[in-house]
């Protein structure tokens, strides 16, 4: 019988990645269609602000990836977010110096959802649960402590989602460089093999030498640095830091996950689809405005997109039993 390497090749990728492949596509051709009915669209300002506006999004949706593929799901994550960015705009002010400013809000987050993650993996409470009372805990105590304060007249060197190297914002540089390390990490390493086993089926995961608790409580410690940095650059891309919760960022960050590709019953994904449907996104919201559509519809098109993943998982799933 003839064999076609080429094509098994070709149909092995688009297999393993053909919900990205989906989402890049959408990308190019939102890119296309839109700018050329309004051709605005395509200017230097509007891309900046697609990419580098979203890039913290696309991060904390890398943890949130793997989160997710390990069969758990953190609602915390968007109040983390505005609880990071008010520490590292408090110390900044204060004249602490700038990589203490960078430095303790990250390890914050990495403390605080390992505290997370050993309450879920040894006491087996459902991570919703968890991450619901985390979620009120941190809302409730930014709120009272600083009343929504915003704060202000932060140092120039402070501001790091602002600095542009080689005229390209630092932005851009931390979602393609984390992307690209948390794929490879996730791909070729043993401990990023034991989160999709843990996600896939714990019980043999522990048969076959991995220690699930240990993984849960450490993959919820890297989440926790992925949502730092996330932090980091919502807190720095603009001139003042307003001391509440974003708004929907959770919901944001796990319709990217979703969206990209990784099953909401945990054991497949990738963190690049995540990263794409940030963009995607964005994509959307700034089309929707370039066409003179309400933005309220952003909400609608993305519910839309998230039945339609799940529909498609559950039916991949079906035919692949």
């Amino acid at each position: 019988m003839e064999t076609h390497p080429g094509r098994s090749l070709l149909h092995r990728f688009v297999s393993g990645y053909g919900q990205e492949i989906v989402v890049l596509l959408s990308i190019v051709a939102l890119f296309v269609i839109v700018g050329l009915i309004n051709p605005r669209f395509l200017s230097d300002t509007n891309i900046n602000s697609i990419f580098a506006g979203n890039a913290y999004i696309a991060i904390a949706a890398i943890g949130m990836s793997m989160i997710i593929i390990a069969g758990h799901i953190d609602v915390s994550v968007g109040a983390l977010i505005g609880v990071i960015a008010t520490i590292a705009g408090s110390l900044a002010v204060n004249g602490y110096p700038v990589w203490i400013a960078w430095g303790i809000p990250i390890l914050f987050s990495i403390a605080v959802n390992g505290g997370v993650g050993a309450l879920v993996a040894y006491t087996r409470i459902p991570s919703i649960v968890v991450t619901l009372g985390m979620l009120s805990i941190l809302k409730g105590g930014l709120i009272s402590i600083t009343a929504g304060e915003w704060i202000s007249d932060l140092p120039p060197e402070f501001m790091i989602a602002q600095m542009r190297p080689f005229g390209i914002p630092s932005a851009v540089y931390f979602m393609i460089v984390l992307t690209a390390a948390a794929a490879l990490f996730m791909r070729y390493t043993d401990f990023g093999r034991s989160i999709y086993a843990v996600g896939g089926n714990m019980e043999a995961a522990r048969a076959a030498g991995i220690n699930p608790e240990r993984t849960v409580v450490g993959l919820f410690m890297l989440h926790g640095l992925f949502a730092g940095i996330a932090g980091l650059l919502f807190a720095t891309q603009l001139q003042v830091i307003q001391s509440t919760v974003p708004p929907n960022l959770e919901l944001t960050v796990i319709t990217a996950s979703v969206i990209g590709g990784v099953s909401i019953l945990g054991g497949t994904g990738t963190v690049i689809g995540s990263t794409l449907a940030a963009i995607l996104f964005a994509c959307i919201g700034s089309a929707l405005i370039f066409l003179n559509v309400s933005a309220y519809w952003l909400r609608a098109v993305l519910g839309l997109l998230i039945l339609a993943t799940v529909l498609a998982d559950m039916a991949r799933r079906r035919r692949a039993s």
